[in-house]
């Protein structure tokens, strides 16, 4: 079995009194799909920020292509491999569709205006948005956002991709659409790890789940492990809340 390309071991994070995370470890192998799930308030959100450096463990390691990142030296070259994409967009309001894509790559990667739209022009593409490249964002529907998002976030080429509930904030009706992008980057092989209250698209894209409660793994296992057979009440009693909603 290939070497995982990220490792998190013994995270523990509080904010003031109140601690977040309690120990929380797993590994991500490449390609992998990795879904984390659980309650509101279970650390989920605040690990994957964590592994993309927003916030910084109490203690604890999280190894990423080998390298230490709670030590590195460079956060941004860091985060270009490691793309993000929140609930909220995160899109910058003033600038439109194409300029939002443009503008990383020529700040970060210090690519030349052209190669960057080029780039750009391609990802959009990829995610059904190209035809909206001169559309100010405000003018966009939650879901065309959050295609956006995650176009912006493919040009920086990233290895990895992290995805804190993309569609929590979208209409049920834009759901749909974001999470087909989600499908069409795993069929691609991309590595990425979600978190999610989407159940049924856990279970179909993810090559693992993992289910955090209170501030730690509870549980993790293949799709057909978590849902149709976990080991955990805890584990039973989520599920359960989740399917009756």
């Amino acid at each position: 079995m290939a070497e995982p390309i990220v490792e998190i071991r013994d995270v523990h994070k509080s904010f003031g009194s109140l601690e977040v995370l309690k120990g929380v470890g797993f590994c991500v192998r490449e390609r992998e799909v990795v879904c984390l799930i659980g309650r509101s308030g279970s650390g989920k959100s605040t690990l994957l920020r964590c592994v993309n450096l927003l916030e910084k463990p109490d203690r604890g390691t999280i190894r990423v292509f080998g390298e230490d990142i709670l030590h590195t030296k460079d956060v941004n070259a860091y985060r270009a491999k490691v793309g993000m994409c929140f609930q909220q967009f995160n899109l910058f309001s003033n600038m439109n569709v194409l300029k939002n894509c443009v503008y990383p790559q020529c700040k970060v990667l210090k690519r030349s205006r052209e190669e960057a739209q080029r780039t750009a022009l391609q990802n959009l593409e990829q995610v059904g948005m190209k035809d909206f490249a001169g559309a100010g964002v405000t003018t966009l529907s939650g879901g065309q956002k959050q295609r956006v998002a995650i176009a912006r976030a493919l040009c920086m080429q990233p290895k990895i991709m992290l995805f804190d509930e993309p569609t929590s904030a979208l209409d049920p009706e834009m759901v749909g659409e974001v999470l087909n992008v989600m499908r069409d980057l795993a069929d691609k092989g991309l590595t990425m790890i979600i978190v999610t209250h989407e159940m049924g698209f856990a279970r179909e894209v993810a090559d693992k789940v993992v289910f955090m409660d209170q501030g730690r793994i509870e549980e993790e296992g293949t799709p057909d492990q978590i849902f149709s057979h976990p080991q955990s009440p805890r584990t039973s009693d989520f599920l359960r809340a989740s399917v009756s909603k």
